[in-house]
């Protein structure tokens, strides 16, 4: 078994703002006298805090997140390659970081606020003294400015965001919300169990830690830490993970969108998707994309609830919309994903040896999608359905090892152009 590797400059400084954040509160519960409710308060904060600059490292990563390309409208525009350069630095902002953080981070600021309701309501957050309320905020500013100093300089100084996707950086607040929750759960069944022993007692009286012992806050806080540790060294986990095979899923790195070399840039063979292949170069079937499908149902629904009140008008209204969601969804996510793009050919006899290839180019983002060599494909099919019947086109359809590349509504000559590139010939499904 390989050895695990050192702690990095990186590693140690994180390893010390966890230090901070840990022993804050045993000094709290030790020294200062602080009951259940500071300990929670001070945990509660000290997750917002978290959970806020993990967005913050998740909006500048370096690393494209790893997206479903295939989701309509969503997925078009998480396989567009654009990235905002903040100027005078190396960092940018990528279009698929945006995406995840617009699911993310309201997931966090919902579990957040929810966790902090019940733990802080069950504990009395009102049983907190003035003097434990300026401590605590004192504690929280020390975490706060260790966030801040970590990733200012483990992050950007260093050049942490370069290995980076907004996953990976967001998924460690996951870790302390369930670290967080255990050590609330475990001061807040102490809590309880001191108010079930003596039924007089309130949740304030039993929050003070004279009533079950400052033990027993020291064990919860001792719970958290180690829980932050475990966090805190998940590379080692991943170390060990690699070297066992990858049977745990730790050892997974964030994507990497390697450059494509489009040496076609000067090619006079360009196509271009016809007008009906941008406005609906993806199938609108609910087989293959059945999500606006299932909005349209949604809107029958409150339709068929409106119907009961013969509110005529609000049904007709629903109507409309469920007949119209799904062809205007595929025809955003078309226009996202191929009203852009080229299609660069070397190939057939015009072509120098070992030179036939194809480029997917996309003129907004002045950038290659993706390179097919003629060796590269495993299977072509040339398809044709009611709107292909209708527009007199057809799609090629190239198989790869990993994927599929469509090229939707190309007319009779842009198809024969593509296929003069590989020498296998197409499997058809006119369906004519």
């Amino acid at each position: 078994m390989p050895a695990l590797p050192l702690p990095s400059n990186s590693t140690r400084s994180e390893t010390v703002a966890v230090a901070i954040a840990n022993l804050l509160p045993l000094v709290g519960v030790v020294a200062l006298g602080w009951n259940a409710a500071a300990l929670v308060t001070l945990y509660w904060f000290e997750l917002g805090i978290a959970a806020l600059f993990a967005v913050v490292r998740g909006l500048f990563a370096g690393r494209p997140s790893d997206l479903d390309g295939n989701a309509l409208v969503f997925g078009a525009l998480a396989s567009k390659p654009l990235a905002l350069p903040i100027p005078r630095t190396g960092v940018r902002i990528h279009l698929s970081s945006v995406l995840s953080l617009v699911v993310i981070a309201p997931i966090l600021a919902a579990a957040w606020v929810v966790l902090g309701g019940v733990l802080l309501g069950f504990v009395g957050a009102d049983s907190l003294s003035s003097d434990a309320l300026e401590t605590v905020a004192l504690a929280v500013l020390v975490v706060l400015l260790s966030e801040v100093g970590t990733t200012a300089v483990d992050y950007f100084h260093r050049g942490g965001y370069r290995e980076e996707s907004a996953g990976t950086a967001v998924s460690g607040v996951f870790f302390r919300l369930a670290t967080v929750l255990v050590g609330g759960i475990l001061t807040v069944t102490v809590v309880a169990e001191a108010i079930g022993v003596d039924g007089d007692a309130t949740a304030t009286e039993a929050a003070d830690p004279v009533a079950f012992g400052v033990p027993v806050l020291v064990g919860a806080v001792c719970v958290k830490f180690a829980f932050d540790l475990a966090g805190l060294y998940g590379d080692r986990l991943a170390a060990m993970d690699e070297s066992s095979g990858g049977h745990f899923g730790w050892s997974r790195e964030p994507p990497v969108r390697d450059p494509i070399e489009d040496d076609l840039a000067d090619s006079g063979r360009r196509i271009r998707p016809s007008p009906a292949g941008r406005l609906f170069g993806e199938r609108i079937s609910p087989v293959a994309h059945p999500g606006p499908w299932y909005l349209s149902a949604i809107c029958l629904l409150v339709g068929f609830l409106f119907a009961l009140g013969r509110a005529w008008g609000m049904v007709a209204g629903l109507v409309a919309v469920a007949a119209a969601v799904p062809f205007v969804a595929v025809a955003v996510d078309s226009l996202i994903r191929y009203g852009a793009v080229e299609y660069r050919v070397a190939g057939g006899d015009d072509a120098h040896v070992g030179e036939d290839a194809l480029v997917g180019y996309d003129r907004v983002c002045g950038t290659a999608l993706w390179r097919i060599e003629s060796w590269d494909e495993e299977g072509i099919r040339v398809e044709h359905d009611r709107l292909d019947d209708r527009f007199d086109t057809a799609t090629v359809v190239l198989e790869l090892r990993d994927r599929e590349v469509r090229l939707p509504r190309l007319s009779d000559d842009d198809v024969d152009r593509i296929l003069d590139v590989f020498d296998r010939r197409p499997e058809r499904r006119d369906g004519r």
